[in-house]
């Protein structure tokens, strides 16, 4: 990957902790100038210091119109979009037959991905690379985050297609499915600390390594995938999951 992403300009949403700041920090130190979006600045304060003027950040919701017309202004201002990772997301546990928990998760998960490659599409650079983010649970099950894996699994269907669609116009799509990774999306699904002690416990149990899994080690193959070295692969969703789903 050496030089794909020096002065080149890259847009992380989510990215002020867990995967998205990883990527963001990774990119940062390749050298490329990041956009970093996300409701609060987060661990990106640590990152401004750090790299200064190669950061920007925008304080913004991705399910908000004027908030997705903002960031197509700031990007504008900048450059040509080169990388482009729409990462925001939420995981709620709800009933499987509760659809306004899809519409709710979908609206983030989905909807805002999809708006946000929409909102910068014409200011993507010849040969742009975008990664989605799905779930390895499309392999697995998990009670009650059904609606979480259909709106990733959704964000996947499409995402196959529109490969099709704007391999044409120079944007390479794809997706990576992070496997269970250690980050703060865990301590939002509502289950008491004994519960989820019960939930790591469980899991550990079936990754190969034993453990969860480094949000560096998902933004590594993130890179990758938006990288050169990746320039065959369209419409691919590879599984970053230790293991979990072989056992």
């Amino acid at each position: 990957m050496n030089n794909d992403f020096n002065h080149r300009l890259a847009v992380v949403t989510g990215a002020s902790s867990g995967i998205g700041l990883a990527v963001t920090c990774k990119l940062l130190e390749q050298g490329a100038q990041v956009v970093a979006m996300s409701r609060q600045i987060g661990e990106l304060g640590a990152l401004a210091e750090r790299f200064g003027e190669q950061l920007y950040w925008l304080a913004g919701d991705v399910t908000q119109a004027a908030d997705q017309a903002r960031l197509a202004q700031l990007t504008a201002s900048i450059g040509p979009v080169d990388y482009l990772v729409p990462n925001a997301g939420i995981a709620q546990l709800a009933d499987g037959l509760d659809l306004a928990a899809f519409d709710r998760q979908w609206a983030v998960n989905g909807a805002a991905a999809l708006n946000t490659l929409g909102s910068l599409r014409e200011q993507m650079a010849a040969q742009a690379s975008v990664v989605f983010i799905g779930t390895f649970l499309e392999l697995a099950t998990f009670p009650g985050l059904a609606a979480y894996i259909a709106s990733k699994a959704a964000l996947r269907a499409q995402m196959r297609t529109l490969a099709v669609e704007l391999a044409p116009h120079g944007i390479r799509l794809n997706m990576v499915s992070p496997g269970p990774t250690a980050t703060p999306i865990w301590s939002t699904l509502g289950l008491s600390d004994e519960a989820l002690g019960g939930v790591a416990t469980t899991v550990n149990q079936r990754l190969l390594n034993g453990q969860f899994l480094e949000p560096g080690a998902i933004a590594d193959v993130i890179l990758f995938q938006l990288s050169q070295g990746a320039r065959s692969v369209f419409g691919q969703d590879w599984v970053v999951d230790g293991g979990y789903t072989l056992r």
